[in-house]
């Protein structure tokens, strides 16, 4: 009886099975895995490419924008503060007395007022002559007395500066900016050399205007020691009663 159900129920099914619509049949989805499976390699190797393509754009703009902080020049500048310094020190040179830093007003001063003394130059000529010596050295000393204090001046400004331009170099974000930092201390280093050339030359100055007075001065005294002895009968001693 149980056998009989079973084989009723079958052919049921089967009989609906075949009274289904040919549309409905034909609307039927078959699964294929393997078809799955290369779509599903073909879509991560497409997704692939997209992040290659992604990542190098991104590596470009990257590129772009060192280039630009490459390009970008240093915010701050000591040229102008370093330019005054040097000029401050330029114009006390060019400002030095009476004999100043000039090779043909040197030559007239060494062939007249320096040269030695002459039998025939009058006394009143040599006096005037160590006069004028004296006072060429006396300004020598204090031309370079003004260039010294302006050095030391200087030393502070340069300081300033040198603090300015470390911290703009530390804080350099790309060659440029690092290049002008390096480029500025260069010339602050530069300035500084100018400066001690300028102290030096000054205190040669004064120092050689010195002992071109006491080499004059010695040639002048024995001139006049000359003059002195050759006149008359010179000094002879004399019986002088100085109590009646």
């Amino acid at each position: 009886m149980k056998r009989l159900t079973q084989l009723v129920a079958a052919g049921l099914i089967a009989a609906a099975v075949f009274q289904v619509p040919r549309e409905a049949r034909a609307q039927w989805i078959v699964f294929d895995p393997n078809n799955y499976a290369q779509n599903v390699l073909t879509a991560a190797r497409e997704l692939q490419q997209i992040n290659n393509q992604i990542t190098s754009l991104q590596n470009q703009a990257l590129m772009l924008v060192n280039q630009a902080k490459n390009l970008a020049s240093l915010p701050y500048s000591s040229l102008q503060q370093l330019e005054q310094s040097i000029q401050r020190t330029q114009q006390l040179l060019s400002q030095a007395q009476r004999i100043a830093y000039d090779v043909q007003q040197i030559d007239r001063a060494f062939s007249s007022t320096y040269a030695p003394a002459s039998s025939s130059q009058p006394a009143q000529a040599l006096i005037a002559n160590a006069q004028t010596r004296w006072q060429n050295a006396i300004a020598g000393l204090q031309d370079a007395m003004r260039v010294q204090a302006t050095v030391v001046g200087n030393l502070d400004t340069n300081r300033t500066q040198m603090s300015a331009v470390v911290n703009a170099s530390q804080g350099a974000s790309g060659a440029l900016q690092a290049s002008q930092a390096g480029n500025q201390l260069l010339a602050l280093q530069n300035q500084q050399l100018a400066d001690l050339t300028a102290a030096i030359a000054a205190q040669g100055r004064a120092q050689t205007l010195e002992q071109a007075e006491r080499a004059a001065a010695q040639d002048q005294g024995r001139e006049q020691l000359r003059r002195f002895l050759s006149q008359g009968q010179g000094y002879q001693s004399t019986t002088v009663q100085m109590f009646h």
